[in-house]
């Protein structure tokens, strides 16, 4: 059973928010927390790079900082830290293959530009199985109650026509974790005839979000069930799927998305949905690994 939770430092900005995000999950499941950096060696670098003895101090010397700044934060939890080497994204996996949960810093381009995930956590994401939180700085502050919401509400999104399980049951877990309201929400287009012709039944949109709200209740009904102390509510939004998710997820502490596990010839990606969701979002966003 995972009894931990893995950050990536790669000692840019972003990741000094993510380890404090991560130092603050580990303690909220009374699980320890690892600190790990990867060192990726070239055979021919394109530019030069420091001896292998330079990079070790810097490497030791970020670790021990941000180890020092988490056990001044939260004096009680339990921090390793470990020096790795090899590609980036596979060592990560590797290292958070027993893990609750492995975090990453992303980075931001700005409102018009959209937002750059970063190579490492890009690739990271696209074939980790356990959950993957994406931890970004907008303002490049960093503390956690400077740089995003700790407080909030955890944000959901579902697919009525795909099993949603492993999403919900994460979910609950974290609202239940964090004793904060959860929201399920579903987004769903109008079929160009409502669209185009809105006159012909203005109230069959509205019946079609009550009865997806129906569904919605359903499928929620065996989590809140086991997790009773949640309060939660659906919400079923119209409009392009990643757009609604991401103003729904304003000022929420965590917005959680799904991403199914292909095993193709063609590799592992993430959906369209997915993709622009952990581009776009400023709340932290989990993807979690489903079949």
């Amino acid at each position: 059973m995972a009894s931990l939770v893995t950050v990536g430092l790669d000692g840019s900005r972003e990741s000094v928010p993510a380890a404090l995000w991560a130092a603050r999950e580990a303690d909220l499941r009374s699980v320890s927390l690892d600190l790990v950096h990867v060192e990726e060696w070239l055979d021919q670098p394109p530019l030069p790079v420091a001896s292998a003895e330079v990079q070790r101090r810097w490497t030791e010397g970020l670790l021990r900082e941000a180890s020092e700044e988490v056990r001044r934060l939260y004096p009680d939890l339990e921090v390793t830290s470990r020096r790795l080497h090899g590609i980036p994204a596979i060592a990560l996996i590797h290292a958070a293959a027993s893990s609750d949960m492995l975090v990453l810093g992303s980075r931001g381009l700005g409102s018009v530009a959209g937002v750059i995930l970063g190579s490492v956590a890009g690739d990271t994401v696209v074939v980790a199985e356990r959950p993957v939180v994406l931890v970004r700085s907008p303002h490049g502050t960093v503390t956690p109650a400077d740089g995003f919401s700790t407080e909030g509400a955890i944000v959901v999104g579902v697919d009525l026509g795909r099993p949603c399980g492993g999403l919900l049951a994460f979910a609950f877990d974290e609202a239940s974790r964090r004793r904060c309201p959860l929201r399920v929400v579903h987004a769903w287009t109008a079929p160009p005839v409502l669209s185009y012709a809105p006159s012909l039944d203005p109230g069959v949109q509205d019946e079609m979000s009550h009865g997806l709200a129906t569904d919605l209740g359903t499928m929620t009904r065996p989590w809140s069930e086991k997790f009773p102390e949640v309060k939660f509510d659906v919400q079923v939004r119209v409009g392009q799927p990643a757009i609604q998710l991401v103003e729904a997820a304003h000022g929420a502490a965590l917005l959680v998305v799904g991403r199914r596990i292909r095993r193709s010839v063609f590799g592992a990606h993430m959906g369209s949905i997915a993709h622009a969701v952990v581009h776009r979002a400023a709340a932290p966003v989990a993807v979690v690994a489903h079949e």
